[in-house]
């Protein structure tokens, strides 16, 4: 049952009071680094407050939405933390997203004000990708910008030197700021259940859904993520690669917040770059948290040169037999994994460092106090016993309070007051949370059910094999049958046959892939595959 906790005591407070105490009690130490510039939590807190001034300058007010696109780079959380002192909502934008779905979310989110930089990373130019998304910004009078497409989308802010016509310059948007603006008195004003940020989650075959997240959320998560799973102090240094616009960086900069630790990033994630950073700075956590990041990381030639002996704990989410191979990896490391998602703050669970290696590799760990789940058979919506899989469903805190504007979303996402995942679980005995897929993700063969995530694993104890991705596609016999995609580690060769070939006796035949398609990039999202694109790859002529 529902765990109604009463709130934090001294730790229940909103991101920019959070902020402001920890640059009180840790001034000179390092809070964000990147590879050729840092912030201190005392330089932070005063870039912060600058820009939540600038903002308040453009005629921002508490409840406002803010899109912040751009890459990894300091500026970033000084707009996430400025936009919390201001009581206004920073709205994290893809920095992969196209003109075309940018538009939506700046149409649909009800942004005010679009803030970017002419940083160019390997996404995009932004200023460009924007001014194809409104065109008539190109030819738009100085003043407030009036668009149709984006009714109340009123400025867009370059930092940088360049500056596309119809933006706000960035000496302008510095300069415009007012020493007296009543910043302080705002922030006393604001609430613990002021939405504090918006995500947008990726979309599959629909368009992303806004996800706002208040600032009880923020805080108490990163207060439990580093209090209760990662026990941080200001002398740790967390890796954390990354984008930004990812609940897989926000979360860690609470924790860190929590502690007073270094967030380490960089504009784009390079591995040589990283693993250098990673042995420079003496990181002690390191969070690359999905199989493309790590995989990089430990085939770089430069990964057994580096000395990474300072890193004592590791997140990573893979399929099991991947994650043993990680935690080889690092030795000297607690590698843990962790059950989340963005609706939840990020994450819910992650193993905590006592568990044996074979809890860390079979469950996800226990849920944070103050959230409680239930695996519930998702057609008859009744309770499964424990290491039963069913819908994973959760209450508490953490959750999210429902998707911007659209309640018919809403309607299907939420039952009784708990939230429905649409993930495939269980329980263990101890309560610990084991992912065993999407729902949607599952495979019905011949009548058979089977979840692509196990096929996967299996996949990955492959020796040539650097990573796998299973999908359905239609048969008219068995209704459909799985499909393999496979990225080779380098320097290594095998053939279709030859996958298909390691399958065979070790997977009941409903489960062996009927065909194996190589791939050397995936099409991904902030973080994840995207499997509908995979399928898009199969029909295309």
């Amino acid at each position: 049952m529902y765990d109604d906790l009463p709130r934090l005591r001294i730790d229940a407070s909103t991101v920019g009071d959070k902020l402001l105490a920890t640059a009180d009690r840790f001034p000179d130490r390092s809070c964000l680094i990147f590879p050729d510039d840092r912030h201190t939590w005392s330089s932070m807190a005063t870039a912060a407050y600058g820009h939540a001034r600038s903002l308040h300058a453009l005629g921002v007010r508490p409840g406002d939405h803010v899109g912040v696109l751009m890459p990894n780079c300091l500026e970033y959380m000084e707009l996430v933390y400025g936009c919390a002192l201001l009581g206004a909502v920073s709205v994290l934008m893809n920095a992969r997203y196209k003109a075309a779905e940018l538009a939506y979310v700046a149409e649909n989110a009800d942004l005010k004000v679009i803030i970017t930089t002419d940083l160019i990373s390997e996404y995009a130019d932004f200023g460009r990708l924007l001014h194809d998304a409104f065109p008539e910004i190109q030819t738009a009078p100085p003043g407030p910008l009036d668009i149709k497409a984006a009714p109340q989308l009123r400025h867009l802010v370059m930092l940088g030197s360049r500056t596309p016509h119809g933006f706000v310059d960035q000496a302008t948007f510095i300069t415009h700021a007012k020493t007296d603006a009543p910043i302080d008195a705002i922030r006393a004003s604001l609430r613990l259940s002021d939405p504090a940020i918006m995500m947008y989650t990726s979309g599959t075959t629909a368009n992303p859904k806004g996800c706002p997240l208040t600032h009880e959320i923020l805080v108490r998560n990163g207060v439990n993520m580093n209090r209760q799973r990662y026990f941080m102090t200001e002398t740790d240094v967390f890796w954390a690669p990354l984008p930004m616009f990812h609940m897989a960086a926000i979360l860690p900069a609470m924790a860190c917040l929590d502690a007073g630790a270094a967030m380490a990033s960089s504009t784009h994630f390079d591995a040589g770059v990283s693993l250098r950073m990673m042995e420079e700075e003496k990181v002690t956590i390191a969070f690359p948290a999905f199989p493309t990041i790590t995989n990089e990381i430990i085939t770089h030639p430069e990964f057994k040169t580096r000395d990474l002996s300072k890193i004592r704990r590791i997140n990573n989410v893979a399929p099991v037999d991947m994650l043993k191979r990680f935690q080889d990896a690092f030795p000297q490391a607690v590698q843990t994994g962790a059950y989340g998602m963005t609706e939840v703050g990020g994450v819910i669970s992650f193993n905590h460092p006592s568990e044996s290696l074979e809890q860390r590799l079979d469950a996800c760990g226990t849920p944070f106090p103050g959230v409680s789940v239930r695996i519930v058979q998702p057609e008859t919506l009744t309770d499964l016993p424990v290491d039963e899989r069913g819908e994973l469903w959760i209450k508490g805190y953490a959750v999210f309070g429902g998707y911007y504007k659209s309640p018919e979303k809403n309607a299907e996402a939420f039952h009784d007051g708990w939230f429905r995942t649409g993930d495939l679980c269980s329980l263990d005995s101890r309560g610990a949370i084991r992912f065993h897929g999407r729902i949607k993700d599952m495979l019905k063969v011949g009548g058979e059910n089977v979840a692509a995530l196990e096929i996967e694993s299996f996949l990955a104890q492959h020796p040539a094999i650097k990573m796998a991705q299973v999908i359905g596609v239609p048969d008219p016999r068995l209704q459909e049958v799985p499909v393999a995609f496979v990225e080779l580690l380098p320097g290594q060769t095998a053939s279709a046959e030859d996958v298909i070939g390691f399958c065979k006796g070790q997977l009941a035949s409903f489960k062996v892939p009927r065909a194996v398609y190589f791939v050397t990039e995936w099409p991904m999202s902030s973080t994840k595959v995207q499997k509908f694109k995979l399928r898009e790859m199969l029909a295309a002529p």
